[in-house]
């Protein structure tokens, strides 16, 4: 298994039922339901949090103010004297806070008074930022994966052009952009767990631990979710920075390398920023085998901020030229997706399918900051030989993924990845017939500063050891790359933890 406790993950426990919500739309209107089931505590850890976001907005701009999720908050709280409602957000920088309506204070204010507990934590180093994203209820069930609470992050898995439900919820006249999220949903151990992480969270950034929930009376799952899995292993991965006394953790990281390794037939990446040079070289090594999986990567045309399109965008570009380099044997496929009329989707998902036995739904990108600079985590949900309905609904889930970016049905894509034996293959078939809303991702040029700025990683650290220091950045990524690349392919995993752990 390669869930392990210590090594590449937290911890690893059952869960009795799980599911993978596709888009916001969804994640929304499961959360809200799971919310007002409640009876001990509703905890919600975020990179961001604005509470005129509504839960399910309505063609126009305008919604009620009871739907939107800081007026959901404290009518519940008022209600349930006993509830225990917290809210953990990264303080962000004023920059990022501008481009948010100052969603930070515009929170604080709304809670003010009330029995809603808000919190802008600070408890990171100087440039990293909190970026977990995780609901949980009674520590009953628990919500974990890539999508924050503002009205922004809505969309529904069709990504429609000019959908009035994207606009701003009555704060602009511009809609947003089509946007993608995926979000996981489990109950039992793992669900304990995010409670225990957020309960941490909050203590180093108040120094009060609040109380366990009480047990759970009630079932909060949603009704709107059917379980897609039933008794499976769930891990949990952290990125957390050395800082005032926290110890380095690198589970994420070290999850990667160790399903990139793992993988046999596909790799399926969904995800925002990749840039880490960590990453593109143990993809690569599996490229240049001659019977290696195949890479098939997801990602966004261009970051939406100019600060990402001149950091994260450029340093992508050395990424995808180590790895088309690397591509001996042609497994590599490389796509961004558009709606119907041509436009931009953002993803903004963090997912990872190895083959059909690791399904991953977290906050952590492929770039540096989320291997040991920002706080992370990841839910992965691993399969054993012995589990074949939960080897089927990951194979279906990717297959979900696929056909909702083609805008095909999901047994279209089945039928092609069987007759063509391979995963980017079918997508190539596919997109002949006329499914085009996936387009090739192709490496921008780097003129003499972009250059400097993706050799550098500029925008990108590794650690609080190199956050101010790129040389430094620099020759830890060499020494490090020439360990991955030496290595041999069978190395104990504990042997291999312990280099990623030490190595900063």
């Amino acid at each position: 298994m390669l869930l392990t406790a210590g090594v590449t993950c937290w911890r690893v426990g059952r869960a009795r039922r799980a599911a993978v919500l596709v888009d916001v739309a969804d994640y929304f209107i499961a959360a809200r339901a799971a919310m007002l089931k409640a009876r001990s505590s509703i905890h919600l850890l975020n990179w961001a949090f604005d509470p005129d976001t509504l839960l399910d907005p309505q063609p126009g701009a305008n919604g009620p103010d009871e739907d939107r999720i800081g007026r959901f908050l404290v009518e519940l709280a008022h209600a349930r004297p006993h509830l225990d409602v917290r809210i953990l957000c990264w303080r962000s920088a004023f920059p990022i806070a501008a481009t948010q309506r100052f969603f930070p204070h515009r929170a604080k204010r709304c809670f003010e008074g009330t029995r809603v507990r808000f919190l802008l934590d600070a408890s990171v180093p100087l440039g990293a930022c909190q970026h977990q994203k995780v609901m949980v209820i009674d520590d009953a069930v628990a919500f974990c994966g890539g999508g924050d609470i503002c009205p922004d992050r809505w969309d529904t898995a069709e990504h429609l052009d000019d959908d009035p439900r994207r606009q701003a919820a009555g704060l602009s006249d511009r809609d947003f952009p089509a946007r993608h999220e995926v979000m996981a949903l489990v109950d039992g151990e793992p669900a304990r767990s995010l409670g225990t992480l957020f309960r941490e969270r909050w203590r180093r950034a108040t120094g009060e631990a609040p109380p366990p929930a009480e047990a759970a009376t009630s079932d909060p799952w949603p009704a709107s979710v059917a379980p897609r899995f039933a008794d499976v292993s769930v891990g949990l991965s952290r990125t957390l920075p050395a800082w005032r006394g926290q110890t380095e953790t690198r589970e994420n990281e070290a999850l990667h390398l160790e399903a990139i390794a793992a993988a046999r037939r596909c790799i399926y990446l969904e995800n925002q920023y990749v840039t880490s040079p960590l990453i593109a070289a143990a993809l690569g090594r599996r490229l240049a085998e001659p019977d290696g999986p195949e890479v098939v990567l997801i990602s966004t045309e261009h970051s939406p901020s100019w600060f990402d399109q001149m950091t994260m965008d450029r340093t992508r570009t050395l990424f995808l030229r180590r790895l088309r380099a690397a591509d001996a044997h042609g497994r590599l496929r490389a796509y961004v997706p558009r709606t119907e009329k041509g436009r931009l989707i953002i993803v903004h998902a963090k997912l990872t399918i190895i083959d059909d036995w690791l399904l991953r739904v977290g906050s952590a990108n492929l770039n540096n900051r989320s291997g040991g600079f920002d706080t992370e985590c990841d839910l992965a949900l691993e399969a054993g030989a012995g589990d074949p309905a939960a080897r089927a609904e990951i194979a279906a889930t990717r297959e979900r993924l696929i056909a909702h970016w083609l805008g095909a049905a999901p047994s279209a894509v089945g039928a092609a990845i069987e007759a063509c034996g391979a995963v980017g293959p079918a997508i190539e078939r596919l997109r002949a017939e006329g499914r085009g809303r996936l387009t090739p991702l192709k490496p921008d040029g780097l003129g003499p500063l972009a250059a400097v700025i993706a050799r550098l990683h500029l925008g990108d650290p590794s650690s609080t050891a190199d956050s101010w220091r790129p040389w430094r950045r620099v020759r830890t990524f060499r020494a490090r790359l020439a360990q991955i690349e030496a290595e041999p392919p069978h190395r104990r995993l504990a042997d291999r933890a312990r280099s990623f752990t030490t190595a900063s």
